[in-house]
């Protein structure tokens, strides 16, 4: 059986040796990384790509419908068909309108110059989805709080 004195001793030595200490912080640090700095950033970088892709799909349906029109150019809805047929199926286009003549007012029979079409106007719509940042991300009040509305133009003359 060890004496008094050498459990004393055996005492001091793993007191002054603390190197075990830094194995029970480690899974702290751990936890507290991961849930205060990297999802926070997941968030981020997938609203990012969310975002990035959207406007993406907008500028590409912008130049696939500018590099070969429909047909009838004056006519919105002949506009509206191309836009269901061209446009990203993950990114629907809405709200699409034909800006005509020189009063830049969304083409009509009214119009003073229905013949000239001078811009499109369209947009989409981004959902996300956080998992941490709900609160930052997503604006409350409306019917559905992280969705986002991108609107593009482009000019057609």
């Amino acid at each position: 059986m060890p004496s008094r004195e050498s459990r004393k001793s055996l005492k001091r030595l793993l007191i002054a040796d603390q190197r075990g200490a830094v194995a029970l912080e480690v899974p702290v640090v751990y936890v507290f990384l991961l849930l205060v700095v990297l999802l926070p950033l997941a968030d981020l970088a997938v609203a990012g790509f969310q975002y990035i892709s959207a406007f993406a799909a907008l500028r590409g349906f912008g130049q696939s419908i500018l590099y070969s029109p429909p047909p009838d150019v004056t006519s919105a809805t002949t506009w509206q068909n191309t836009a269901t047929a061209k446009a990203d199926s993950r990114y629907p286009i809405t709200n699409f309108q034909l800006i005509c003549g020189d009063s830049n007012a969304v083409c009509s029979s009214s119009n003073s110059d229905p013949s000239q079409p001078k811009y499109y106007s369209y947009a989409t719509t981004v959902t996300l989805a956080p998992m941490v940042l709900q609160s930052v991300l997503c604006v409350s009040g409306n019917t559905n709080p992280c969705a986002f509305t991108l609107y593009y133009s482009e000019r057609f003359q």
